[in-house]
């Protein structure tokens, strides 16, 4: 397999990268904006959210909605206006991060559950669920740094990558929203998850920013394919392009917000064999 090739760069620290209209969606921490980019790499900034932005996700109507992390809000988009549509700072003991939104317009937010750059000593976090109609939900406790986050195309399971325990874990999704049967779907070794996508065999990229690569993962844990970015790390990862098969990677020097003045974060694209599927 060939090397990534650089589509974006000059990015304070690139995050939450989906695929929507025929662009690249994607949060930018530092610069506090919103950014979308086509194939060709011209870029758009769509909205400045002024407490981080972090996750992102569609509502069944076309709505963004936007994980604001730092004030552990969920935003929307609407009409050009960024407004609050739930505080989740109950359940959510630090910075919020990514989320997935299924097809019911459910959104499933991670968080740090400690404040990992400060420090302090490393805490389980709970998964959040926010309802379409703004109601809060503790989905699922117990975690080890909740991060990157897919739903199957049957919409009945969950996967989320838990970054400190090294580990996909995944639960059974029923048609309310409420997750159940937790399970180790794979045990990574060596590997620590940030964001992931899910492919059309089932089998899941999975973005890691330790060991600056990109690893295919089946469920069990085998690995079929490795992506190295170099002394990048890989820190999220999205199939689109026309036909799904364009890996996009966000990498970066570091995550902190140190190195937001270097401005280091890029947006990476390989091409693969098998196309994306599910949610994102």
């Amino acid at each position: 397999m060939s090397s990534p090739a650089v589509l974006l760069d000059n990015l304070t620290f690139p995050e939450g990268p989906r695929w929507r209209d025929g662009r690249l969606w994607f949060s930018d921490f530092y610069a506090h904006e919103v950014v979308a980019v086509d194939m060709d790499g011209k870029r758009e900034s769509i909205v400045t959210v002024p407490n981080q932005p972090s996750g992102l996700g569609w509502t069944p109507d076309g709505t963004l909605l936007i994980v604001s992390m730092t004030d552990r809000t969920l935003m929307k988009l609407e009409n050009g206006a960024l407004t609050s549509v739930a505080d989740m700072s109950e359940f959510a003991a630090f910075h919020c991060n990514d989320m997935v939104v299924d097809g019911d317009g459910r959104a499933y937010v991670g968080n740090f559950g400690f404040n990992s750059h400060g420090g302090e000593e490393q805490r389980d976090a709970n998964l959040i669920r926010v309802d379409p109609d703004g109601s809060v939900h503790l989905a699922a406790s117990g975690l080890a740094f909740p991060n990157g986050s897919v739903v199957t195309p049957d919409g009945k399971t969950l996967i989320v990558g838990e970054t400190r325990a090294q580990r996909l874990s995944a639960w059974d999704k029923a048609t309310d929203g409420t997750l159940s049967n937790r399970r180790v779907w794979a045990d990574l070794g060596g590997n620590f998850p940030d964001g992931i996508c899910l492919d059309s065999e089932g089998a899941i990229w999975v973005a890691d920013p330790r060991n600056k690569e990109t690893i295919r993962v089946r469920e069990g844990g085998e690995v079929t394919n490795r992506i190295s970015t170099g002394d990048r790390g890989s820190f999220a990862c999205m199939l689109g392009g026309d036909d799904r098969r364009t890996l996009f990677i966000c990498t970066c020097k570091a995550s902190g917000p140190d190195v937001a003045a270097q401005r280091s974060g890029r947006i990476e694209t390989i091409s693969v064999d098998v196309p994306g599927a599910g949610w994102p």
